[in-house]
């Protein structure tokens, strides 16, 4: 696995808002294919760090390096080809409700068209191949024609997978993507974060430790903005998530 460059690459990499540092002095480094699960309390920097990782936030300290690019000497278009590489699962999900399942599931694939082909797809959708089978393997095949609004909020949460199915992307970052969702559906919607026969790697935050365990292969623990763990998901033991969660 390290014989490869990195995909993701930190190095004393920081995010300060004003005089509060979300996120300091972190190194890290992850590899194709590795499923890196981000812990920590609420307010500890993990979405700070995962939207540092996708490009959407820039960092005041350090340097961020991902799929082989220094994210701060980009230019706008530069960066822009580097996020279609990105599939990003928000907790917000960034759906929009308004429209049909259809439109949002091909949103995931914009970035790669051209304008004129966006634009048809909006304004005449079609529910191609890989549309029906992103949401067949998210188990909402008939949900294509729906509005989203209509849906429970754990489909919608299947439908902004299905978007980064069709996406196709080299890393996926997801910022808790299952919080609101009950164990079973949890693992299912984790095990859906990737492409069936490709190296996709995988930062996703967590509060559930033992989804960790199962669905990942290495963790690392942020406190105060702060790395202080970094090992494989077997090691992540009890009382190293005492210390973790243990305010100080």
């Amino acid at each position: 696995m390290t014989a490869s460059p990195p995909v993701i690459r930190l190095r004393g990499a920081g995010r300060r808002f004003g005089s509060h540092h979300a996120v300091a002095d972190v190194d890290l480094t992850v590899y194709a294919g590795e499923r890196v699960a981000v812990l920590g309390t609420s307010g500890a920097g993990k979405s700070t760090l995962l939207s540092m990782l996708n490009g959407s936030l820039s960092a005041t300290s350090g340097e961020v390096e991902v799929l082989g690019a220094n994210l701060a000497n980009l230019s706008p278009s530069r960066l822009r080809a580097i996020q279609r590489r990105i599939g990003t699962v928000s907790q917000r999900l960034d759906l929009v409700n308004q429209v049909r399942v259809l439109h949002n599931v091909n949103a995931g694939r914009l970035g790669r068209w051209g304008s004129i082909r966006a634009l048809a797809a909006l304004a005449w959708p079609r529910a191609d191949p890989t549309v029906t089978e992103a949401l067949r393997r998210v188990g909402l095949p008939w949900a294509v024609h729906e509005r989203t609004e209509r849906l429970s909020g754990g489909e919608r949460q299947r439908v902004a997978i299905a978007r980064l199915l069709v996406q196709e992307p080299d890393l996926v970052v997801a910022d808790e993507p299952v919080a609101s969702l009950d164990p079973t559906r949890a693992a299912g919607i984790l095990e859906l974060l990737g492409v069936p026969g490709r190296p996709v790697t995988v930062v996703v935050s967590l509060h559930q430790p033992e989804l960790a365990r199962r669905h990942c292969t290495r963790a690392i623990g942020l406190r105060g903005g702060r790395l202080v763990f970094d090992l494989p998901v077997e090691h992540l033991d009890d009382r190293v998530l005492a210390d973790l969660y243990t305010l100080t």
